[in-house]
Formats: structure tokens, C-alpha cells, sequence
């Protein structure tokens, strides 16, 4: 009853009483679930969110960044540089970082998306399965297991360990995989109202791939990455199937270069396409959206014929420990989406919107990087480490990234 109490008082502050209606009329197992969840919800943070949910970014000045081809190394280059690289992964000081809380919806998967199965080889592979074998060929190659944190989500936590487990970690070692939750946020309606879902509880979702810094903190997991010793992580997201998760060339070139961060940009198809870009914001790394570039930024060029922003952002992250323990004292901010969501009104009856009617805030993984004083960026070739999986049928389907990944290995194989 104290608890009931506190929390109709917290409710009442932040004008959410059609909750309280809801807690007058439910089971006392439902009351006790729902009571739970309000009580680990910072309403303080919600309400500021959903106040400053149509501020405008501040103005900022956009200026190209600074990038290295891979093609325009010499051999001697990127011979030095590997083994900058190298020296780290063998003293088992790298770790992967994968984010991977979606589910496979938008392919027909009942599931996490890293469980969906594409058509590659005989039997067919998990995109997890194929992760996988990026870390056994790391393996063999360096003589060492990587270290690979997992993200997942409230929604896919138990399915995604259970995959793994059933799986037998596809050969790999679970000594070496751990697995942690990425945050969330309430939906919240157009009134400022919190959503109630079906199960009488409030309505979640993840809140960006931005979250993982904070993530990392709170689930312990930078703190295990400094007590192995991990001075570097990798950090990727869980549909890009060519992904080079180990790669000793970046790593040596932000080590060379004398910075926290480094990534992997591929160059822009054509000037309209629709990307985020690396750039610098206000003298700090960043990304730029299509939506916010002017026409001359979209079409300028250098000397050389290239477009002056035309490196395209494929979530492909080298940070140190002491860039990813910093970023994680600091709040990225969000981004707002207006979306569909149904939910149970005061008297308990389910709505189902035919329009928009809530607002999902999420922050972006980018938006780390102003705390980073400079960054090193690497040109890849498309063809070699880029095939998302994320539309069912079209571009970046399971169909044009199985032509890719077949591609690609067919060529090794010849080699």
C-alpha cells in the first residue's frame, strides 16, 4: 500500500492519472508488475525529453573531415600498420562490441534479427553463425580469441542467449561472449501521456543505438573490459554480413594517427544518395544527414574530382576504453519519431491509431563522438565490407547481401 501510494504521488506530479485509473481496476499481480516499472522510470528525464522533443539542433559548422583510402596505401604502409594492429589483438587487449537488440520483422523472421538464416553455402547460414566466422578466422590467424560483447534488448535478451546456447556458440568459446541489455524509453502520446500496452504495462521501446554507451556502464561491462585488460573495442551493428570485425589496419592507423576513434566509411554511390556523412561539427567529428545538407554540400568536389562530403557513415567503430568510458558519463541527447502505436485507454479498452500518435526518442551512436577531440577515418571498398540485411525484398535484402558475401569469398577462393 506505501508503495501504491508513492506512486499515484509521483503520478499525479507528472499529469499521467489515466495511470492511476488503470491501478484502481487491475489484479493485484498486474498492480504490483505495474508499480515495479513506475518505480525504475526517471519521470524528471521523460518530461524534459518530451518538452524539448521539437528543439532544433544549435547551429553548427560543417566542415569536411580527413580520410584514408585503403586502396591508396603502399604495401609498406599497410604492412606497418598491421602490425601496430596486431600487437594489440595478440596481447588480447580488443574486444568486439556487436549491437544487435533488433528483431527480424521486416525480413518475415519470428525472432532476433541475428537469428534470420540467408541462404548462403549449403545449409544455409544465421547471420550470428556468420559473425562467428569472422572471429574464427581472427582466431586462427592471431592465434587468440577475441573477446565479443552482445547488446541485446528487453525484447530479445532470452531469445538471442537461448539461440546462442542451443547453438552451442557455433564452435566458438562462451567464455569469451557476454551478453548485456541496451535502455529504454516510454512512448509517450501526444499530450504528454505515457502508453499503457496491452499486458497493463507501460508501453517500452529501445532507445537508440546511442544508448550503449550508458549501457556498457551500467551493465558492468566496461568495467570487465578494464579488469581484461581491453584497451580497444570494436563496435558494429548485427545485419552488416561483411562486416570485418577484427580488422589490425584500422586499429593501427588509429594507433598511428594518436587517436581515441577511428571508423570505416565507403564512398557515397552518387551525390543524392540518402546517408549519413562524416564530417566535422563545430571542429569535432560528427555526422551530417542527407536531410540537413545544403545542394552545394550534396554536389561540391575537391581538385582530385571527389565529393568534399562523400564519406558514407556504415556503423563501423574502433573506440579505446578511456573514449568509451567518457562518452558514457554524458547524456547524447535524442532524436524524435512520430509513430503508430496502440495502447489501453483509462477504462481498459485497446486503441488501435490510424494515424501517427506517439513519440519514440531515440539517440544515435554518433552523437558520441563530439566528446572525442579527433578521429581517423578509413575508406573500405563496399563490395568488401558492406552488405546490411534489412529489407525483406529490394536493397539491402537478403538477396543482394548473399550476391555480395558469395561474391566476395568466391573471388578469396581463386585467390
Amino acid at each position: 500500500m506505501e508503495s501504491l501510494q508513492k506512486v499515484k504521488e509521483t503520478l499525479k506530479k507528472y499529469d499521467q492519472e489515466h495511470i492511476i485509473k488503470i491501478l484502481e481496476k487491475i489484479n493485484k499481480e498486474q498492480q504490483e508488475e505495474l508499480i515495479k516499472q513506475i518505480e525504475t522510470i526517471d519521470f524528471d528525464k521523460i518530461e524534459q525529453i518530451y518538452i524539448n522533443k521539437d528543439k532544433k539542433n544549435k547551429d553548427c559548422k560543417i566542415e569536411p573531415i580527413n580520410y584514408t583510402d585503403k586502396e591508396k596505401l603502399s604495401p609498406k604502409q599497410k604492412e606497418r600498420l598491421e602490425k601496430l594492429g596486431e600487437s594489440i589483438i595478440k596481447n588480447n587487449q580488443y574486444a568486439v562490441v556487436t549491437m544487435a537488440g533488433g528483431q527480424g520483422t521486416r525480413l518475415g523472421c519470428i525472432g532476433p534479427k541475428g537469428t534470420y538464416k540467408l541462404d548462403i553455402g549449403e545449409k544455409g547460414k544465421y547471420i550470428f553463425e556468420i559473425l562467428i566466422d569472422t572471429l574464427k578466422r581472427a582466431r586462427e590467424k592471431y592465434g587468440t580469441e577475441v573477446y565479443w560483447y552482445i547488446m541485446t534488448s528487453e525484447d530479445n535478451n532470452r531469445q538471442t542467449i537461448d539461440f546462442f546456447e542451443e547453438n552451442n556458440y557455433f564452435g566458438y568459446n562462451k567464455e569469451k561472449v557476454k551478453f548485456f541489455k541496451q535502455g529504454e524509453l516510454p512512448l509517450i502520446d501526444t499530450n504528454g501521456r505515457l502508453l499503457l500496452d496491452k499486458d497493463y504495462k507501460i508501453k517500452m521501446a529501445s532507445n537508440g543505438n546511442g544508448s550503449i554507451f550508458k549501457s556498457l556502464r551500467k551493465s558492468g561491462m566496461i568495467r570487465d573490459m578494464e579488469e581484461k585488460n581491453i584497451k580497444w573495442a570494436y563496435i558494429c551493428g548485427v545485419d552488416n554480413i561483411m562486416v570485418n570485425m577484427v580488422d589490425t589496419l584500422l586499429l593501427g592507423l588509429a594507433i598511428e594517427e594518436g587517436v581515441q576513434s577511428a571508423s570505416k566509411s565507403v564512398k557515397k554511390s552518387y551525390p543524392e544518395e540518402k546517408v549519413g556523412i562524416f564530417c566535422k561539427r563545430n571542429g569535432k567529428p560528427g555526422i551530417i544527414e542527407y536531410i540537413d545538407m545544403t545542394e552545394e554540400m550534396i554536389y561540391k568536389k575537391d581538385e582530385q574530382g571527389e565529393l568534399i562530403y562523400g564519406e558514407s557513415n556504415i556503423v563501423s567503430h574502433l573506440l579505446n576504453i578511456e573514449a568509451l568510458k567518457e562518452i558514457s558519463k554524458h547524456d547524447l541527447g535524442y532524436h524524435c519519431a512520430f509513430k503508430k502505436n496502440s495502447y489501453i485507454d483509462e477504462n481498459g479498452n485497446e486503441v488501435i491509431p490510424t494515424k501517427p500518435n506517439s513519440y519514440k526518442f531515440e539517440s544515435f551512436i554518433f552523437d558520441g563522438f563530439e566528446f572525442l577531440d579527433d578521429m581517423a577515418i578509413m575508406r573500405v571498398k563496399r563490395e568488401e565490407e558492406f552488405a546490411p540485411v534489412k529489407n525483406a525484398t529490394g536493397i539491402d535484402s537478403p538477396e543482394t547481401a548473399k550476391k555480395i558475401y558469395e561474391t566476395f569469398w568466391n573471388n578469396k577462393i581463386k585467390k
